[in-house]
């Protein structure tokens, strides 16, 4: 299904590097979770009600939280698409990862919250009332769940995107979780141990460590983490191909924000040869970076004798 929405509502779908298709793919990611999670909200937190289960209840407000972390996905990618100025001459990609902070925050303020009720419950348990029809009801949250990671993930590969990665795993936890509170809910009609607060114990658990192991890849990012190996890799592998260039070293790159990295990279050249087709092979070796990789790099030339 999210396919079909991609090409229905994105223009240009295919060309992922252009910063307002990366912005329409965030937008529909957003309005997808923000419709997503209100119905979950509304369901779960009409079931726990219904029944009175702090877990049920903790699991609602988790995915109002998810709403939240979808309005700050779409204003996370506006903003980080705004043009370079003078104080910021690399443009502003690196909101989003100051976005995928705030959500961490959010998660893990929410997820303390829960543990101190969900340990109220433990201390002073109170029966919980369920019918079959209200556990039919949870379990098709579930596919709704897992229907958002799937997309979230989808989506955050597509435009290399921390904030949708981000919101995948969170729907599958999400999932999980949902699964552990059904499995308790009807645990609990059998036995008198408080099975319903341990739940939301355990999910408050979950949902503190991905906001811990959100915010660590954030904080990463934020700081200037190594260059994936895999992407020097393929550039070291377009390197390799050209038949006038020696070897490379010295290679830098500098994450701006997703789509926005800047390098600098030296290459070895044998001393004898012409300048004018060393020059030309780096810039056709520029744009091929550029247009396959995504990134701007500079290539600088340094004579040499060694053999390929």
């Amino acid at each position: 299904m999210i396919r079909f929405l991609i090409k229905r509502f994105i223009k240009d779908h295919e060309n992922v590097t252009d910063s307002r298709v990366r912005e329409a793919y965030a937008l529909l990611s957003g309005l997808l979770g923000i419709f997503s999670n209100f119905i979950l909200f509304g369901v779960k937190i009409g079931v726990g009600l219904a029944i009175d289960s702090i877990a049920v209840l903790s699991d609602a407000v988790n995915n109002l939280t998810d709403l939240s972390s979808s309005l700050i996905t779409i204003f996370g990618v506006r903003l980080g698409n705004q043009p370079p100025d003078q104080e910021h001459p690399h443009g502003h990609g690196r909101i989003e990862y100051i976005g995928s902070l705030v959500i961490a925050f959010i998660i893990l303020a929410v997820g303390l919250e829960l543990l101190k009720s969900s340990v109220s419950k433990i201390m002073h348990p109170e029966p919980v009332e369920v019918s079959g029809i209200l556990i039919v009801i949870l379990t098709s949250t579930i596919a709704l769940k897992l229907w958002m990671f799937s997309y979230n993930r989808y989506i955050g590969r597509l435009i290399n995107s921390g904030i949708n990665l981000a919101a995948a795993t969170d729907s599958l936890n999400d999932a999980i979780a949902t699964s552990a509170v059904i499995l308790g809910v009807f645990c609990s009609k059998y036995v008198a141990f408080p099975i319903d607060g341990i739940m939301g114990l355990v999910i408050s658990c979950m949902i503190m460590y991905t906001g811990i192991v959100t915010a660590r890849s954030a904080i990463n990012l934020l700081l200037g983490a190594s260059p994936d190996p895999q992407l020097v890799d393929q550039i070291r592998a377009i390197i390799a191909k050209s038949p006038v260039i020696i070897d490379m070293h010295d290679l830098l790159l500098h994450d701006y924000g997703p789509g926005k990295i800047s390098g600098s990279l030296h290459v070895v050249v044998p001393q004898d040869a012409d300048l004018v087709e060393i020059h030309n092979e780096i810039d056709r070796i520029e744009q091929q970076i550029k247009t396959e990789l995504g990134i701007d790099i500079v290539i600088h030339m340094d004579p040499g004798s060694d053999p390929l």
